[in-house]
């Protein structure tokens, strides 16, 4: 691994420390080096704050050292006015050496107007340095501009015998270190959504409790509002939209969105990119993971298996014939990870 890469792969380390938190916003880290030292590091750490490039310039003691400095940053820096003024132009203002760019930036905004700035004024530019995993780190962010809907993760637990529960019935098949894993994913992942029969069956909060993070945006399809207004997932927790084809508008941090039910993934898809949700986590029983899996939407699937526990009889498992990439062991329980290319 050369130096640029070096730091290009460190310049995603920072910016992976603030998974979950940046939406609507990529997660971008900058490194500053000078004469092969590292003199400073940022991370956009939320939207509407400082953007990395601009944290890692803050980070520097001695200014000065500057124009003979190369910055690193994971994506392409910004070149259009949002909630702060473009980086391309601060970098340009402040005559950096050289500027070394892991990923573009396809999002229509900037799409090489960073680069363009930068090199019009006369500074050297160098762009996809460890770029495939510069996208990956972005992956949600790049579905959502690329292919407008949310980076799709589908996500279940199942018996040896592949069941989702006995007799029908809410029952636990994940052990306690799973469910921390779990709760993780909720926090990095931008939205959660189940359908109308596990939102009846479970009673599901949905929210972050055994671990450190944010709560999703929870989003319930449930056509005919059968579920009570009592239940956990309209409790006051997290932003919530409702899909259904009853009724349209908000109340407080509850949105119901009308949706028709033929076709109904392409509306959700479309209603989804309009909110800008960027992941969502497809925790819903065996009817919504089909109809994912069946019509191929997904990016990525998460199967957690308790093959010691046998159920016998309940809601079977969804029917899904992808070879894992990777299958991590966590006490009793195995999870296997999908992509769907």
């Amino acid at each position: 691994m050369n130096n640029d890469e070096l730091y290009i792969k460190r310049c995603i380390e920072l910016a992976q420390k603030a998974l979950g938190k940046t939406y609507p916003n990529p997660l971008v880290g900058s490194v500053i080096v000078h004469n092969g030292k590292i003199i400073g590091e940022g991370y956009h750490h939320k939207a509407g704050e400082n953007h990395a490039e601009i944290n890692a310039i803050n980070s520097v003691e001695n200014k000065e050292l500057i124009p003979e400095s190369t910055i690193y940053v994971s994506l392409e820096p910004c070149a259009h006015y949002g909630k702060t003024p473009p980086c391309a132009f601060k970098i340009k203002e402040l005559g950096f050496k050289k500027v070394v760019i892991g990923a573009m930036d396809s999002h229509d905004k900037v799409n090489g107007k960073g680069k363009k700035i930068i090199q019009d004024a006369g500074i050297e530019a160098v762009s996809g340095i460890l770029e495939q995993d510069c996208i990956n780190l972005n992956k949600r962010f790049f579905t959502y501009h690329e292919k407008k809907r949310p980076y799709i993760i589908l996500k279940w637990a199942e018996s040896g015998d592949g069941f989702l529960d006995k007799d029908f019935k809410p029952t636990a098949i994940s052990n306690s270190l799973v469910n921390q894993f779990v709760h993780q994913l909720r926090a990095d992942e931008h939205a959660i959504l189940v359908g109308t029969q596990t939102a009846l069956n479970d009673n599901p909060g949905l929210t972050v409790r055994n671990a450190e993070g944010t709560n999703p945006v929870r989003i319930l399809i449930d056509f005919d509002l059968k579920v009570p207004q009592h239940f956990k997932i309209y409790n006051d927790e997290a932003r919530t939209l409702v899909l259904n084809s009853v009724k349209e508008g908000a109340e407080n941090n509850i949105q119901f969105i009308k949706i028709n039910k033929e076709n109904f993934l392409h509306e959700l898809m479309d209603a989804l990119y309009k909110e800008q949700i960027q992941s969502v986590i497809i925790e819903g029983g065996r009817f919504t993971l089909q109809q994912f899996i069946d019509t191929g939407l997904w990016d990525e699937a998460i199967v957690i298996k308790n093959d010691g526990l046998l159920l016998e009889n309940g809601t079977k498992a969804p029917e899904f014939s992808h070879k894992a990439i990777k299958t991590e062991t966590y006490r009793d329980n195995l999870i296997s990870f999908f992509n769907v290319k």
